[in-house]
This record gives C-alpha cells, structure tokens and sequence, in this order.
C-alpha cells in the first residue's frame, strides 16, 4: 500500500535535513515552494512539514519560517540504584542532586490520575494529596523536572504532610521519623509519554519532544504504599544510564 503523498514529503524532507542540506538553524523552502517542487497541494505540503514539527526535527519561527532544530545533546542521568542523603534529605540521582525547587510547591486535594490510583492503592478519581514541584538548575533557573508526590487522604489530611512547608528532610523524613513509617523502601519504573500542554508549558519543551518518567513509589515495612511520586523531564535533554555488572552465569570465559 503506498504511503499518503504527504508522509513521502516529510521522509524527503526529513533524508535532507539527515544529510546536511538543511543545516541546523536553516530554514525550510516555504509551503508554496514544497508544494511546486514535490507537485502537491498547499495542505499536503503543510502536513507534511507538520510531520517533522511533531518529531521536533523542526520548528515554526515567527519573521522566519520553519527552522530546523538542533539536534540534541542530551545530558546522562545515572540511576545508581541507590537511595542517598545531604542535608536536604533523600534523594535518587547524583547527577539531579544540585537541583533545587525553583519555586514554591503546589499542594493540593484531587483526584488521582488512572494511572497513578491502582500505584496509590485507591479508586480512580478518588481524592489524593498531590504536591508538585518545579526543580531546576539554581544557578540559570532553568527547568528540569516536574516532580508530582500522591499521598492518600487518609494518611495526609489534617498532618504537617499537607503543608507547602514540610520541615527539614521533606515528606520522607516525615513520614520516617515524625509519623512511624519507617524505614521506608522504594521501587522505580521508568517510562515515556508525551506531555500534557501544560507539562510541555513548564518545561520549556518544543514540539514533538516526549517526556521521560520515573515513577516511584515509598512503602513501609509492611509493604503499604505511602507516596507515588512521577518525576517527568524532557527525553530530548536527558537519557537514563546505569552500569552493567556481570551475573554469575555470564562469567568471564578467559
């Protein structure tokens, strides 16, 4: 079955930025040059440059055209598997460990997302506490994560868990050392999605960018899920990395 003409456009299109004859930062032939070059109507020309806004490979400039992006250099996040401390408290990521909220957390009552509810062990829709957070580079303000944490209502009505201010060592230490809870324990799963308008808004993320995820969820000994916490950042500025060690049965055969 042949492809719409306007998917051979964009993959076209998209071969020449590949090959360099659309360097980054140059900008695409106008629609009615497409379309009098490919022999194709306007609208087919425009799909097919809307392909490649949808893959962030280009981008709508206002005074200039659409502009072909750069392409990415993306920051490595290693996941150490490891649950580590500062003066702050706990966090999950050395290379993240310099960043800092770039504004006041949001804290709120809602519904849990579908996703997120089974996690949480509560009804989808029901209502959760969430807090959100906006983390960052201290030193430029540039965004780098949204951080959201679910906490069920039962556990975090009418407690300091519900405060925009939680003391020292955050909602961990909290729920550790002022609520019983601990030793607390944690598991993450990572993922992909692409963001809402409004996380595509707080990120500074261009079009066709999808977000990275890490959701990951704070039990007690007992094994009861206290906090569901979706940490999002751009999948154009970081990747996910971690060493590989050997198994036993893989074994060197020197």
């Amino acid at each position: 079955m042949n492809a719409p003409a306007y998917r051979r456009v964009a993959a076209e299109l998209r071969a020449a930025i590949e090959r360099g004859d659309y360097p980054e930062g140059s900008v695409l032939p106008k629609l009615e040059e497409i379309a009098q070059s490919y022999s194709i109507a306007k609208q087919t020309a425009r799909e097919a440059v809307a392909e490649l806004e949808q893959e962030g490979l280009v981008e709508p400039v206002r005074r200039r055209g659409t502009v072909v992006r750069p392409a990415p250099v993306r920051q490595r996040l290693v996941r150490a598997r490891q649950v580590f401390r500062d003066e702050r408290g706990y966090y999950f990521d050395p290379a993240a460990q310099p960043w800092v909220a770039l504004e006041p957390p949001a804290v709120s009552w809602g519904p849990a997302p579908r996703d997120i509810a089974p996690l949480l062990g509560v009804h989808p829709g029901e209502e959760v506490l969430i807090r959100d957070r906006l983390m960052g580079d201290p030193n430029t303000r540039r965004p780098t994560q949204l951080a959201t944490s679910y906490l069920p209502a039962h556990l975090a009505r009418g407690t300091r868990l519900a405060e925009a201010d939680t003391g020292p060592g955050g909602i961990y230490d909290l729920l550790e050392l002022q609520m019983g809870h601990g030793p607390l324990e944690w598991f993450e799963a990572l993922g992909a999605r692409m963001p809402s308008p409004r996380e595509a808004e707080r990120l500074a993320l261009p079009r066709g960018v999808p977000l990275l995820r890490v959701v990951r969820t704070a039990t007690n000994p007992a094994g009861t899920v206290l906090e569901v916490n979706d940490t999002r950042m751009s999948g154009e500025a970081f990747e996910f990395g971690y060493p590989i060690t050997r198994h036993p049965s893989a074994a060197s055969q020197q």
